[in-house]
């Protein structure tokens, strides 16, 4: 065993066996492979001493120092701290210039070397990278943590890395809103869209959070007491700032520039991109510079249905690793009753979509090419009303009158099932191409048919050859009198 690695302990060993045991200090030194001069300096320390701890190896009186100048060491670190940062052999050349110049020793390679490695991390990142850099990397982070459901709620936008079919059939990426519980990490509402992020998106998305879902394995609901978003145009505006008023939500923005606070709702958007897109067609890797590995196929709504399998079914309800509970459950734990709108409609009349005003016919209100009815618009036909409605399900809209809230008016052909308004205006769209390639194929046939002769007039005939039964016409003699009629 080598002297170095013999810790206190073991030194107080190896003497022991020599105080108690009478062992000599020669056959210790044999046996351990250390000189004697060396175990007899132990011994004379652990005599005078009496503790483990005075055998313990003292540390150098100069450690941590070096032996060139302070201004050089100086020197070293000012040129480290340069934009762009220099090569460490730039640093040596230059020390060494200044060194000669001035009449005293150079340091070496390796001592420039270590005191360029030794520089504060982040004084070398303010230096080069500036202080956006150095804030995300090296500041404190204050993380709010709620301690009960609904307490605090963060809301955010990305870009999905997934191309899919506009209405038009061509590849657009989508946007995905999410509304996220800070508390059970449960998403407790979200929708997805084509085109950028608007308040009007923003707005779907936290009615669909607040109401009650059709789906019981879906209980998140209810009316946060604190909304943290980050400061784009649709969290900062008016409408957002009058819902919460009128609902006593406090709105809280992040600080601009500054993503790290929402850091739970950033690592649900890394689960979806990680673990739901890969498996989806046209999704888009990193590196690909946004292209697609595969062809997009899926629709707006496909894409919307894929979602929220994905976040009923597998993220809502497995463990998460910073709670060790599902969200759903985590949510539901505390047996509290969520917070709702004292009136149901007057949330509907803030955050849902305003349509065009509509007059009250006979037959009820027609609204996107759909007949919409209830008994009470018998006693408002040809008033005028105000329609609002949710665009991914149309089977039924909000009627109000004079601002104040009327009725809800459904579409019998709709009213069974959920139909999104960019269903039904593509439902529309197909069964107007599939009229005009009907006509298309009509006309060409019309176009192939043979020439309608009933009623052309024959063409006139020419002068038949003559035959055998038919005597040919004598020639006329010409005269020899000259007039114009012959010339």
């Amino acid at each position: 065993m080598l002297r170095a690695k013999f810790t206190a302990e073991d030194r107080a060993i190896l003497l022991r066996r020599h105080l108690d045991e009478g062992i000599p200090l020669t056959r210790l030194a044999a046996e351990s492979g250390i000189p004697i001069r060396t175990i007899r300096n132990w011994l004379s320390k652990y005599r005078s001493g009496g503790k483990v701890t005075s055998l313990e190896r003292q540390p150098r009186s100069d450690r941590g120092k070096r032996g060139i100048p302070q201004e050089l060491m100086a020197a070293v670190e000012g040129l480290a701290l340069r934009r762009p940062a220099p090569t460490a052999a730039f640093i040596h050349r230059r020390i060494t210039d200044i060194a000669s110049a001035r009449g005293i020793p150079a340091p070496s390679y390796s001592t420039v070397r270590a005191l360029v490695a030794g520089i504060d991390p982040g004084l070398r990142t303010l230096a080069q990278k500036g202080n956006t850099a150095y804030r995300d990397t090296f500041e404190l982070v204050y993380r709010r943590n709620a301690s009960r459901p609904n307490e605090q709620w963060q809301a955010d936008h990305t870009l999905l890395d997934i191309e899919i079919l506009d209405p038009k059939g061509r590849g657009a990426r989508p946007w995905l809103t999410i509304m996220l519980d800070d508390y059970s990490r449960a998403v407790a509402g979200y929708t997805v869209f084509l085109g950028a992020p608007s308040a009007e998106q923003t707005a779907l998305a936290l009615h669909q959070a607040v109401r009650r879902k059709e789906n019981r394995s879906w209980p998140v609901m209810g009316l946060p007491d604190l909304l943290y978003s980050d400061h784009g145009a649709d969290f900062t505006s008016a409408r957002l700032d009058r819902v919460c008023l009128d609902t006593h939500i406090q709105l809280i923005h992040s600080q601009i520039g500054v993503p790290q606070g929402r850091g739970k709702i950033e690592r649900f958007y890394g689960t979806v991109t990680t673990e739901l897109l890969p498996h989806l067609p046209g999704y888009i890797p990193h590196g690909t510079r946004g292209r697609p590995i595969s062809p997009p196929e899926l629709t707006l709504q496909q894409l919307d249905t894929i979602l929220e399998t994905f976040i009923l079914t597998e993220y809502n309800q497995r463990p998460h690793s910073s709670t060790s509970e599902s969200p759903v459950q985590r949510w539901a734990a505390s047996a509290f009753i969520p917070r709702m709108p004292a009136h149901p409609e007057d949330l509907d009349l803030l955050l849902l979509t305003v349509a065009t005003g509509r007059k009250v016919q006979r037959d009820g209100i027609q609204f996107a090419s759909t007949r919409y009815v209830s008994p009470v618009l018998a006693a408002y036909v040809g008033e005028q009303v105000t329609v609002r409605y949710d665009p991914r399900d149309i089977g039924e809209i909000r009627v109000y009158f004079n601002e104040a809230f009327l009725c809800r008016a459904i579409a019998p052909e709709l009213a069974a099932e959920a139909i999104s308004l960019e269903q039904l205006r593509g439902a529309r769209t197909d069964r107007r191409r599939d009229l005009k390639q009907q006509l298309r194929d009509r006309r060409s046939l019309a176009d192939a048919l043979p020439r309608d002769t009933r009623y052309v007039p024959p063409e006139p005939n020419t002068t038949p050859a003559p035959s055998e039964e038919t005597p040919a016409a004598e020639p006329l003699r010409r005269h020899g009198l000259r007039v114009y009629e012959a010339d």
